[in-house]
Parts: structure tokens; sequence; C-alpha cells
């Protein structure tokens, strides 16, 4: 174990692409004799099993469907019909950027992917509006977390691959979750607002210009946007498609409603759009491919029943357990991306988990929270660098500013990690 964690971690320094170093670490444990089963024909034959699964197939499809409708700029229709509502109660404004991330969510299912389309239009008309811009984008930024957490989420589809559990389940079980995560970031938005003041005047004749248009108007163009996430989970759970077939309905649907409806894509649009796709695509699927291998390794080893062994034995109580279980994610999430943590860390917490009583689907969406919360943190931040990329803040200013958020994201993620009816509810 020791000797597969030095090679990894080696490779990982010497800047080499995660699914490479995790092959790399693999073929060292057989020339070095650690674990006789694991040959090169072993390691072959987990690579393509890695990658032959059917759920996989709704990975680039919900990746495509999102970026088409990110052609459409979807997010300022969404934004200005929830204006309609929030614009004129304190905080109005900030609220209604958090609830356009969760919606926003549902189309891509990308926390970068949500904090680029949200925050190219939020951030400055907050700007505009007279919020400071580091308060903007350090509230768009987390919220862009959200796209991870509301189905369908890519990261969900993964864990439930990994843990040989329901992907349908993982996505109802986001939904409550991601609703808490919005409510306390709408709150800490709030408390901002009350303490540090608005600008009324402005932000009344900006809803009121809003309000022109009338809600029908804003419906109209908000309305086909709304529909998606009523498609794809209505489909799902009213048994007219799987997982898989919602991710190609989905696809259906964002060209039917970008090129005919909205109009905002034509067909010289599509072959850059699945380029685009396919450079987002290749790079995870060598992961998903390597980590399914790395895990078969890690069991062949029996690595998780030594860390399980080892937790229970010092943490002691369920409690410690889920509490040491939620700082490791942390920790992973902020050095390691989403999915890549997902994938190594999956086979080895989930039996410990699992040993404690946790439901798999309870624990698929506490991991995806921690890891969620990686997005904005830096170094790895996702998120973070995408919206210092955009308008050329400092990391370091953005993160300071990103502080109070991941606080409240924080308490979200007690309720979720402790409470387990809130992501059980709905599963039968």
């Amino acid at each position: 174990m020791h000797m597969l964690s030095a090679i990894l971690l080696f490779a990982l320094l010497m800047t080499v692409p995660i699914g490479i170093s995790i092959i790399l670490s693999t073929f060292a444990v057989h020339f070095l004799g650690i674990s006789r089963p694991v040959n090169p024909v072993f390691i072959y034959r987990s690579i393509v099993d890695g990658l032959h699964s059917y759920p996989l197939l709704a990975v680039p499809l919900f990746i495509l469907s999102g970026l088409i409708m990110a052609r459409g700029g979807i997010a300022k229709k969404l934004f200005e019909f929830f204006a309609y509502f929030m614009g004129k109660v304190r905080a109005g404004m900030p609220i209604t950027a958090v609830i356009t991330c969760l919606f926003y969510g549902s189309l891509s299912g990308s926390g970068p992917a949500t904090t680029a389309a949200v925050g190219s239009m939020v951030i400055p008309y907050l700007e505009d509006l007279g919020y400071e811009r580091n308060f903007a984008a350090a509230l768009v930024t987390t919220a862009g977390s959200l796209g991870v957490i509301i189905p369908p989420s890519v990261p969900f589809i993964i864990y439930a691959l990994c843990a040989n559990i329901s992907v349908a389940d993982m996505f109802i079980a986001g939904i409550i979750p991601g609703i808490i995560i919005a409510v306390c970031l709408s709150l800490c938005a709030y408390i901002h607002c009350v303490r540090k003041g608005e600008d009324r005047e402005k932000l009344n004749s900006t809803v009121a210009a809003i309000r022109s248009k009338g809600l029908g108007g804003l419906l109209k163009d908000s309305f086909w946007a709304l529909l998606t996430p009523v498609i794809i989970l209505g489909g799902i759970y009213g048994g007219i498609f799987t997982p898989t077939e919602a991710a190609t309905a989905s696809v259906v649907y964002s060209v039917a409603v970008s090129m005919f409806i909205y109009r905002t894509m034509s067909v010289k649009d599509i072959p850059g759009i699945l380029s685009e796709t396919a450079r987002s695509l290749a790079p995870l699927l060598i992961v998903v491919a390597s980590a399914t291998l790395f895990g078969k390794v890690l069991t062949l080893m029996q690595v998780p029943r030594m860390i399980q062994q080892i937790m229970t034995d010092t943490a002691g109580t369920a409690f410690m357990v889920i509490l040491t279980l939620n700082l490791i994610l942390l920790v992973a999430g902020m050095l390691i991306n989403c999915i890549s943590a997902i994938l190594i860390l999956t086979p080895v917490l989930l039996p410990i988990a699992l040993a404690i009583g946790m439901h798999p689907v309870h624990f698929g969406i506490m991991m995806v929270v921690n890891l969620a919360i990686g997005l904005v943190t830096p170094p790895v931040g996702a998120d973070l660098f995408v919206t210092c990329g955009m308008f050329r803040i400092p990391v370091a200013t953005l993160a300071r500013h990103t502080v109070p958020f991941i606080l409240a994201f924080l308490v979200a993620l007690a309720v979720v990690a402790y409470i387990p009816a809130v992501s059980l509810v709905f599963i039968p």
C-alpha cells in the first residue's frame, strides 16, 4: 500500500495526468511483485471494463445537452424570470442569482459550466446594481457548485457507477440537499446586504423595467428552460425512460429549443459543440477507466478493510467516523478534481460508511457536497478559476470573499451528513 501510494503521489507531483498516474502505479504493483493477480492482462481487462457501461453513456449526452443550452443564453432568461418575483425584497437580486444557479444546474450537470454561464451575465448585472464585484463574484462562484448537486449531475452518475447503485436514486436524492444549500447561501447573501446596504432606487427601477415585460412574456422566454428538469426527472420517475435515455431525450430537447424556439443556434454551430464535448469527455474517460482499475487493485490488496479497521479503532462512534469521512473528503476536494476524487475514494471510503450503517445513496450525496466545496477552494477549485479568468480577479482575493459562503455551505453539509432523511426521504 505504501509503495502504491508513493508511486502515485510521485507521478502526480511530476504533473503526470491523474489517469496516467494511476495506470503507472498499478503497473508498478505488477513489476514489484506486490500483488500476484495484478498483471498486464488484468490491467487491460479492468481498463476496458471501466468503459463498458451503459449508464456511462449518460455522461457525454448530458455534457452535450448542457453545452447546447448554454449557447441559447438561457441564464439571462432564467434570471429575469426569478427577478420578477424576488427583485423587490431585501437581497432579492443576489438571491435570484443563487436560484438561477440552482435551476441552471439542472441544464448543465457541471459546476464550472454553471459558474461560467450564469456568472458571465449575472456578475456584471449585480455590479451595475451597486453590489461590490468581489461579493457578486464570490456568490455566483459558490452557487455555481450547485451544478454538481442538482440533477442531472455528472458526479452523481460517476458515483452511482462506482457504488453500483441506481443513477435515478442519486438524482432524486440530490434535490432537497441542493435546495438546502441554496437556502444557506441565500441567507448568507441576505446578511451581507443587511450589513452593507443596497441601492434601493436603482434596484426598484431595474425591477420595474423587468416587470414591464409582463409575467407572460418572461414566462414565455424561460418556460422551455424551466421545463427541462421536469422532463428529465418526470420521465425517469414516471417510468418513461431510464437515466441514460433521459440524457438522450435532453439532447434532442435542447437542440429543438435552441434551434427552433429560441433560434440561438444553427446547424453550423453543431460541429463546434460536438468538438467541445469531445475535448471535455476524453480526459474524463481516461480517468474513469484508470480509476476502475485502481479500485480493483485496492480491493485485491484489502486496502479498504485496513482503512476501515484503522478508522473504527481510532474514531470510535458513528458520529466521529462521519466527521472523519467529511474531513478526508473536504481535503480531497481541495487537492483533486471532483470526478477523480469520486473514482479514487469511493472504493476506499464506501465500505467504511456501510460498516457504520450509512445508506450508499446518503454517503454519495455527502461525498459530492464535500467535493462541491472543493470546486470553490484553491489550489484546484475549478469554479474559482473560471470566475477569476473571466473577470481578471486575483485568486487570493476571490478566495477570501468566498469564505462566508463556504461557511454557509458547511452548515448545509452538516445537515446533509447527520440527517439521512434529507437525502433519503424520496428513496424507497
